[in-house]
């Protein structure tokens, strides 16, 4: 599974499908009925039929836009609130117009609040639409009891989906904590083995080292032996070297998993996060060093940046791999200077042929930018 599907999993998983949405919220839609017939059997007529018409269209448009919009539970586009204002404004003006069945109009409203809104701001909206539903009846002296039917729905379905909304907020919540706790478990695993490795055949290996090096002294009268003796030196020291690449690969995290991390920071900090991959599978090498990146330039956006965004987007042609890492931060208006972690990195970058980009944007917020060839092996 290439980065970019991965990320594209995750993101499944918080925003469900726009389509299933909207024909959950279409069935529920069934209850307008009421309201067309009366249009249709001549309860209403004349301009009052037109303009009741027209306003139930604009109703609906503007409902099932507002529920399009609306992108998630964790994400708002910039029409979903205004949208949201204009279906309330119509599902008032349908109740105080023409009461009756019009006052289902904003239980429909309702339903948005409990899936839109943040939970304090969805039960103001419920009181509301009560109180909408209360005095549009009182003034079209519609009767008690569909009053009292409309009132109970505004309250019952308020409460439902606002739970209902919170329910899936806990779920999304808590399958990302389990990811994590998978995470950390396996890196602390792969610690471990580094560990062991590290350990256990790198002190028998050095062991080894060493007795090669004084059998070498003692057989210099033998050219055979010394011939041999210096072979197995040799092995013994590539194999060294090999446990001590494999125990560095074992403990540096990938991308892929800095990426993951990055993202539960930012959202633990208030930072709405944005992760944008594309091109093939990194190079070990340089995934190892644009990981590095990626948790130093987060460590920063977290410690100093002030944020309310960040945008973290990783490209790779086949010759070069860009790191982007931009905040909406306010901090460091003055002169930018790199701190030590910032400095390491460009350090580690230019070890590996690449450069590092790092400053306040002219429009406000920062940027870290990384480029790394490939083909280049980073310094250790």
């Amino acid at each position: 599974m290439s980065f970019a599907d991965k990320i594209s999993f995750g993101d499944a998983e918080r925003k469900p499908s726009r389509k299933r949405r909207l024909l959950g919220v279409s069935v529920g839609m069934v209850y307008l009925v009421f309201p067309v017939t009366d249009i249709l059997s001549g309860n209403l007529t004349g301009a009052r039929a037109v303009w009741a018409a027209a306003l139930l269209v604009a109703f609906v448009s503007s409902f099932l836009a507002t529920v399009v919009a609306n992108r998630s539970f964790f994400e708002r586009s910039r029409l979903t609130y205004p949208l949201l204002v204009v279906t309330s404004v119509l599902g008032v003006a349908g109740a105080l117009a023409f009461g009756g069945s019009w006052l289902s109009l904003p239980v429909y409203c309702v339903v948005l609040y409990g899936f839109t809104l943040p939970p304090l701001w969805a039960v103001w909206g419920v009181l509301t639409s009560l109180a909408v539903v209360v005095g549009a009846g009182l003034v079209n002296r519609t009767e008690a009891d569909t009053m009292i039917v409309l009132g109970l729905q505004v309250v019952t379905l308020g409460v439902l989906f606002i739970s209902v909304r919170n329910t899936r907020v806990l779920s999304v919540k808590l399958r990302e904590a389990q990811g994590e706790v998978a995470r950390l478990a396996a890196t602390e695993e792969r610690l471990r083995i580094a560990r062991d490795l590290h350990d256990l055949l790198g002190h028998s290996l050095s062991l080894i080292v060493l007795k090669s090096e004084l059998a070498g002294r003692l057989a210099e009268g033998s050219p055979q032996a010394h011939k041999e003796i210096a072979d197995i030196e040799s092995v013994a020291r590539k194999a060294l070297e090999e446990v001590r690449e494999a125990v560095t690969g074992y403990r540096q995290r990938s991308l892929p998993e800095e990426l993951d991390s990055a993202r539960s920071v930012l959202r633990a900090a208030g930072v709405a996060a944005e992760v944008r991959v594309s091109g093939t599978p990194l190079p070990s090498l340089i995934d190892g060093l644009l990981g590095w990146s990626v948790r130093e330039g987060t460590t920063n956006v977290v410690r100093h940046a002030r944020a309310t965004r960040c945008e973290i987007k990783v490209t790779y042609d086949g010759r070069q791999a860009t790191l982007e890492i931009v905040d909406n931060g306010k901090g460091g208006d003055g002169p930018y200077e790199m701190g030590s972690g910032l400095s390491g990195l460009h350090e580690r970058v230019e070890g590996a042929g690449g450069t590092v980009a790092a400053g306040p944007l002219p429009g406000g917020g920062h940027r870290l930018r990384v480029l790394v060839p490939a083909g280049t092996e980073a310094s250790e």
